[in-house]
């Protein structure tokens, strides 16, 4: 049965498939935290917060939809991708459907950046075109950047540092060096899903040209930098905890034995369609590491 003649059930599991709830967690997190910081100094405001959420959302869904179909088109997913299941590839949703969808996601987040716009400013501007345009170059255009091992560097400033300090951004009127400090953890643990993402794929990836950092590391490699980026993480908690975070304390003694239960297989040498429950794990781990965080910024 084509896409075009599913029946609307099948169409509608299609695009839950393609919307990827799971890693929605990704957009949720920075903004919990970057309106955590903005508590934390009294600049709280809910209207802009709630603004920056379903911007986030939006482009998340939007960024999603675009790695389905160009990875697609580009053939970098086939029969023998060994991640969750794409709709786009399955043949549920026809390529331009799936543009469509892109389109449509995208257009929400603009309309969110209009209102973020009238609120804190032209600054808003500037950063919600860049992250569309970082959505679509990620795997479209005609050199994408996740073909060319910069995913890791796009993820960790994209869907790390811009979103938590836009996210304060907005409430606030301003980025401290608090708010920069926030959005480290977040930066580094949303780059770990992709690494552990790039790391099952390093084989699939590079039979089909696409070059990311994984394919660049090798396996070994890639496994220290997943380490690395935890690392990353937690000393970037333990200097917000120093500065103005004193209940950090309580987030980093929970984060990182939660963190080393995630490494464990990692570090072991598990590969393959084996590390998909650790990618879900991972993404577990970014959402809790930033509850912990957010209930630390804003208790202090």
């Amino acid at each position: 049965m084509t896409a075009a003649a599913a029946p609307a059930a099948g169409r509608f599991a299609a695009w839950k498939m393609a919307v990827r709830l799971p890693t929605l967690t990704a957009a949720v997190t920075p903004v919990l935290v970057g309106s955590a910081a903005a508590f934390h100094d009294d600049a709280f405001a809910a209207g802009p917060a709630f603004g920056a959420l379903l911007g986030a959302l939006a482009l998340q869904v939007g960024a999603n939809f675009a790695n389905d179909v160009f990875d697609f088109e580009r053939g970098a997913d086939t029969s023998e991708r060994l991640g969750p299941p794409r709709a786009t590839q399955l043949g549920l949703l026809s390529p331009t459907r799936m543009k469509l969808g892109m389109w449509a996601a995208f257009a929400v987040a603009m309309a969110c950046g209009v209102y973020l716009t009238a609120v804190a400013g032209w600054p808003v501007v500037a950063v919600g075109l860049a992250s569309i345009a970082g959505a679509i170059v990620y795997t479209g255009g005609p050199w994408p950047i996740g073909y060319h091992a910069l995913g890791d560097l796009f993820t960790f400033v994209f869907f790390g540092l811009v979103a938590v300090m836009g996210t304060y951004f907005v409430q606030a009127r301003e980025v401290t060096g608090l708010a920069l400090l926030a959005a480290l953890p977040v930066a580094c643990t949303v780059t770990c899903i992709l690494v552990v993402n790039n790391l099952r794929d390093i084989a699939t990836d590079r039979k089909a040209g696409k070059t990311t950092l994984g394919v660049v590391m090798g396996y070994r490699g890639t496994r220290r930098w997943f380490g690395i980026l935890l690392l990353a993480a937690w000393a970037a908690m333990a200097a917000g905890l120093l500065a103005e975070a004193p209940f950090g304390a309580a987030a980093l003694g929970a984060g990182i034995p939660l963190g080393i239960l995630v490494y464990r297989p990692i570090h072991r040498g598990t590969s393959g369609r084996d590390l998909n429950p650790v990618l879900k794990a991972t993404a577990r781990y970014h959402l809790v590491l930033g509850l912990l965080w957010a209930g630390a910024l804003a208790a202090s």
